[in-house]
C-alpha cells in the first residue's frame, strides 16, 4: 500500500487546490488574483498558491500568504519590488493574514534540465494554479525518490554560513529571533524528512509528520526533530536553539544528507 501524499501509481499527487481554500481566506485568493494580474500584465506567464491556504490548513491570523510568480522572461529588481509591495499590501488589508512573500522565476529556469528536479518538482507537486497556463503540463510525474532528495535539499550545507550571519545581525530581543527559528525550523524538519523520503516511500508537508517519519530511521534525533516541529508553528525566540540548529543539527544532518544522497547540482550564482 502506498504512503498518504501518493497517487496510485506511486507518484507524488499535487497537494492543494483553490477549492480547499479555508472561507476566511477566499477573499484575500480573490484579491490576490485581480492584483498579480493588475501588477504584473503581460509579463507574467502564470501565478500559483502553496503552503497552508490551498492545502486547507490555514489559520486565521497566523498563516502566511505564499505565492509563486512565473514571468516570461527573468525577473528584474523591479518586479520583485512590486511582488513585495503586493504581498506587503494584501497583509496590511487582511488580517487573517500573517504576513507571506512571493518567489519569483522566469518561465524558462523553472522548466529547465537543471531544475527539473528542484523547481520544477515544488511547481508540479505543491503549487496550486491560480492565473495563467499551469507549467505542470511540462513537467514529469515525480516520485519520492533519492535524485528528488539530491536536489530538493542536498544544499543544506551551503546554507548554514549564511544562517550564522543571520543570527549575528539580528537584534537580540526574543521578538527579532522568533522569525528565525520559525524559518530554520521549518527548513530543518524539511530536510531531515527529504532525507528519509525515499525510504518511508510518501510524501507530506505537515512539519510533525516528517518528524515522525524522519524519527523512524534516525531514533537518537528524533526528540530534536519533532521539538523542531512545534517551533515551526509556535516559534519561541530562544538563541540557544538557533545556536543548535547551526552549531549541531545543521551541521550533522548537512553530512548525513551528502553521505546518503550526494550534493545538490551546482547552481549559476
Amino acid at each position: 500500500m502506498n504512503r498518504p501524499g501518493l497517487d496510485s501509481e506511486g507518484y507524488i499527487a499535487r497537494e492543494g487546490s483553490v477549492a480547499r481554500v479555508p472561507a476566511p481566506f477566499r477573499p484575500v485568493v480573490a484579491t490576490v488574483r485581480v492584483r498579480l494580474a493588475d501588477v504584473f500584465g503581460a509579463r507574467m506567464h502564470s501565478a500559483y498558491l502553496y503552503g497552508s491556504i490551498p492545502r486547507g490548513t490555514a489559520r486565521v491570523g497566523r498563516s502566511d500568504l505564499d505565492l509563486l510568480i512565473a514571468v516570461h522572461e527573468e525577473p528584474t529588481d523591479a518586479d520583485r519590488a512590486d511582488a513585495r509591495a503586493l504581498v506587503e499590501a494584501v497583509d496590511e488589508e487582511f488580517p487573517q493574514v500573517d504576513g507571506g512573500g512571493a518567489l519569483l522565476f522566469g518561465r524558462v529556469r523553472l522548466l529547465s534540465d537543471l531544475e527539473k528536479h528542484d523547481l520544477g518538482w515544488f511547481v508540479a507537486c505543491l503549487c496550486t494554479p491560480l492565473l495563467g497556463e499551469d507549467l505542470a503540463a511540462f513537467l514529469p510525474r515525480y516520485r519520492p525518490d533519492s535524485l528528488l532528495a539530491r536536489e530538493t535539499n542536498g544544499d543544506l550545507a551551503l546554507y548554514l554560513p549564511r544562517w550564522r550571519e543571520r543570527i549575528a545581525a539580528a537584534e537580540d530581543s526574543e521578538e527579532a529571533r522568533r522569525p528565525l527559528v520559525r524559518f530554520m525550523s521549518r527548513h530543518l524538519v524539511r530536510t531531515a524528512f527529504t532525507l528519509v523520503m525515499p525510504r518511508w516511500n510518501g510524501w507530506t508537508s505537515d512539519l510533525r509528520e516528517m518528524a515522525d517519519a524522519f524519527a523512524t530511521y534516525y531514533p537518537a534525533r528524533a526528540e530534536q526533530l519533532r521539538a523542531a516541529a512545534v517551533r515551526g508553528y509556535e516559534p519561541t525566540g530562544d538563541a540557544d536553539v538557533l545556536r543548535s540548529y547551526v552549531d549541531d543539527l545543521g551541521p550533522w544532518l548537512a553530512e548525513e544528507y551528502a553521505r546518503v544522497h550526494g550534493v545538490k547540482a551546482p547552481r549559476p550564482s
